[in-house]
């Protein structure tokens, strides 16, 4: 975060002089002879949010020894500069009075409407005593500001504006906040107004952090390229004469504009490639407006005819936008001396937009007043951040999210209807699956790109025709989110499976309580309305729970012990009058004894549980293997082995925290075991042992060889998939049985 001497104030009270306020009134009045766009009481209320502000300020300076005043009023220059509405520019100028002043939410609403007072507020950063680190601080207040501008966008306009004029400031700040704050910029502000479509501010925001993170690289580079500008100064000339003379002949009325790359983008370009600055050779370009769409490709055509053009260098971002709305024709020419120009054409909508994105709908409103540019901006990722904070409730995964999202660079794919998509480069079939919807990447089992089958994490390409299979048995695999690369795939993801497993374990938690109340007398549950809603309120107090399933899921999770929780509740309904059955507990203390089969109310495992039960790694069980269940602390059940010494230790520290477990007659899935086959080294031999595997009906879930070098017999182990102990028989006599095979056998902890 920035703190308030960051932002470039001093704050220290003293008395204003003559020239330091006369210099707030004249930068106050050039802001004033900007607003010719707004109407008069627009203009009355903008004076009296720099009043307010002024006043709120009063005394305190920048480290320049400039009024703080005058910071507000560069930031609400900068908004008008894009032709913000009133309501944004008097934020603008009273962005800093709540965090530095003291001034109240409930104070703006009074005196300047909701509104104004929502977009200071969301530009407020958080109370930092309320946080132990600065980076949940940070994190917590990114994601204040990033839903504040979800809902409204003229929050990060005056967000990147401030931060604009705090980096052309820097130069006044201690060198040793430069790094820091530079960082920021680069890493989060930059690619912000990049996503936004800001380009201009996106370029000059990367120039300023390049300007303060390394200063003598930029220096030099900065010195390169003004002497190459000298040298090339008469090749941009030629060229300029030569195009304007070409669009003239043919009646074509255009603006011709000359650029040049940022020195950031060269040195990025420098160090990415490893190129020496003589090697960056499209350092220079045009940008020609043209009248009409059509007018684009007509004179790229003209171009093309002029200039040889380099081969896969030409791309149309007319047809496919980029995802922040950007359109333009861009071509890369073999200019004269064989010097590489790059061109670019757009009209001169497209010019403002390319300029202004997100902002150009201001721009566009203020001369067009019944024109809306916002459906075209690709601000679908505003509402975006919406979706991905209804399923990610901790500060850091959000911005982790939203970080993944910033990618610069995009592909462009299309569903089987042909309706074209864009996702962040590295954008998986999955990622793809989540963009149509959640129903349709929640059910994905596979897909085919341009006709072939393919797997769900191949990464996608530009031109790419995709097409999801989807089966209604299928769930989310924790496994995506290893390869998803968009935000909203993940906390999708995230989402299901952390409401997968809270179903599963309420499930899992009902069914233990239920036991644990058996053995107190009692055969079910009470109904949770009725004559015992008393005793389930009284229950809930004493467990510290807010509903009935909360507590149940917490009991599946291991944050509650069953057997507590059964004796208070048997305790609480024995005040009702219900008595419980000398028969029904008998039958328990039996079936909790040396007998176990004649138990009821044990837990029954047949695989279908999802991911409230896991299945011991260390021990690996399976159907026909005697086991126990551990109440892992917020895991769930973790079945173990009888005999697995992990699950001893467990039994000797933790005892309250296990419970009966069985296994049902009939597993709906097969599980998996690791088997060791020790094997006569030869040719084919690998082949022969994974055949004998598939020959009893068993699946190899994975193989290791070991890293060491082979040798007269060797182990492998396989990872095999079975029903039960019979199944697994089955197969190590089909290994046994196979020639080269030594000796076959389960791994057992």
């Amino acid at each position: 975060m920035i703190t308030q001497a960051e932002s470039g104030s001093s704050k220290r009270p003293v008395k204003p002089s003559q020239p330091a306020a006369s210099a707030a009134a004249a930068s106050f009045a050039a802001l004033v002879g900007k607003l010719d766009y707004l109407g008069p009481s627009d203009i009355d209320s903008i004076r009296k949010a720099y009043r307010f502000a002024d006043e709120a300020h009063l005394g305190q300076l920048r480290k320049n020894g400039d009024p703080y005043i005058t910071h507000p009023i560069a930031v609400a220059a900068q908004c008008a500069e894009w032709k913000l509405d009133a309501q944004a520019l008097m934020a603008a100028l009273m962005h800093d009075a709540m965090e530095d002043c003291g001034v109240s939410k409930a104070e703006l609403v009074e005196r300047f409407g909701a509104p104004v007072a929502d977009l200071v507020d969301g530009l407020t950063k958080l109370e930092k005593l309320a946080f132990d680190t600065r980076e949940q601080n940070q994190a917590e207040s990114f994601r204040k500001m990033l839903l504040a501008m979800a809902k409204d966008v003229r929050v990060i306009l005056i967000k990147l504006a401030d931060r604009t004029h705090n980096m052309r400031t820097m130069g006044d700040m201690p060198r040793d906040k430069w790094q820091r704050i530079s960082s920021e910029t680069l890493e989060i502000y930059a690619p912000i107004a990049h996503r936004l479509g800001l380009n201009f501010t996106y370029r000059e925001l990367q120039d300023l952090a390049f300007r303060f993170l390394h200063p003598w690289r930029y220096e030099v580079l900065s010195k390169a390229l003004n002497k190459s500008r000298n040298r090339r100064k008469d090749l941009i000339s030629r060229v300029q004469r030569e195009v304007e003379l070409t669009f003239a002949r043919h009646g074509m009325s255009v603006r011709i504009v000359g650029r040049e790359k940022t020195l950031y983008s060269v040195y990025r370009k420098m160090d990415t490639k490893h190129l020496s600055f003589s090697q960056v050779t499209d350092i220079y370009g045009f940008r020609i407006v043209v009248p009409d769409l059509s007018d684009c490709y007509t004179g790229m055509g003209l171009l093309h005819q002029l200039y040889k053009p380099v081969p896969g260098k030409f791309r149309d971002y007319v047809a496919i936008p980029k995802v922040n709305g950007y359109q333009s024709l861009h071509t890369t020419l073999i200019g004269p001396f064989g010097t590489n120009i790059e061109f670019q054409l757009r009209t001169h909508a497209m010019d403002v937009v390319a300029e202004s994105g997100v902002a150009a709908h201001w721009l566009y409103k203020a001369s067009e007043p019944n024109s809306d540019m916002s459906q075209r901006l690709g601000t679908q990722w505003l509402q975006s951040l919406l979706d991905i904070q209804q399923e990610t409730h901790d500060a850091s995964e959000f911005w982790d999210h939203i970080k993944i999202d910033l990618f610069p660079d995009a592909v462009y794919v299309f569903t089987p209807k042909s309706k074209i998509m864009a996702l962040p480069r590295g954008a998986t079939v999955m990622d793809f699956a989540y963009a149509i919807h959640s129903g349709v990447g929640n059910r994905a089992v596979g897909a085919r790109i341009n006709g072939e089958q393919r797997p769900l994490r191949t990464e996608l390409a530009n031109g790419d025709i995709i097409e999801i299979v989807t089966s209604d048995t299928a769930e989310p695999n924790p496994a995506w989110l290893s390869f998803v690369k968009t935000g909203r795939a993940r906390s999708k993801i995230r989402h299901h499976l952390k409401t997968l497993a809270q179903e599963k374990a309420n499930e899992l938690g009902e069914r233990m309580l239920t036991q644990a109340l058996r053995s107190e007398g009692l055969a079910t549950l009470p109904a949770e309305s009725g004559e015992y809603k008393g005793t389930w309120d009284k229950l809930l107090r004493f467990t510290g729970n807010k509903t009935r399933n909360e507590l149940l899921t917490d009991i599946g999770m291991g944050k509650r012990i069953a057997n507590m929780v059964g004796k208070k509740l048997a305790v609480l309904l024995a005040e009702t009058g219900l008595k419980p059955d000398a028969v029904l507990i008998s039958t328990e203390r039996y079936a909790s004894g040396e007998n176990e089969s004649v138990s009821q109310g044990v837990v029954s495992l047949d695989g279908s549980e999802g991911l409230s039960v896991q299945y011991a790694p260390c021990c690996q069980p399976i159907p026909g293997d005697r086991i126990v269940g551990y109440l892992g602390r917020g895991e769930g059940l973790i079945v173990h082995a009888e005999d697995c010494p992990t699950g001893r230790r467990l039994l000797a520290r933790d005892s309250e925290r296990f419970l009966q477990v069985e296994w049902s007659d009939d597993p709906v899935r097969a599980f998996d075991t690791t088997v060791i086959v020790t094997v006569t080294n030869g040719k084919g031999v690998l082949a022969r042992v994974a055949s004998a595997i598939a020959a009893a009906e068993a699946d190899i879930t994975h193989v290791d060889m070991g890293d060491e070098p082979a040798q007269t017999a060797t182990d492998i182990r396989f990872s095999v998939a079975v029903r039960d102990r019979v199944h697994l028989a089955e197969v190590l006599r089909s290994l046994k049985r196979t020639n080269s095979v030594l000796k076959a056998q389960r791994l057992k902890p």
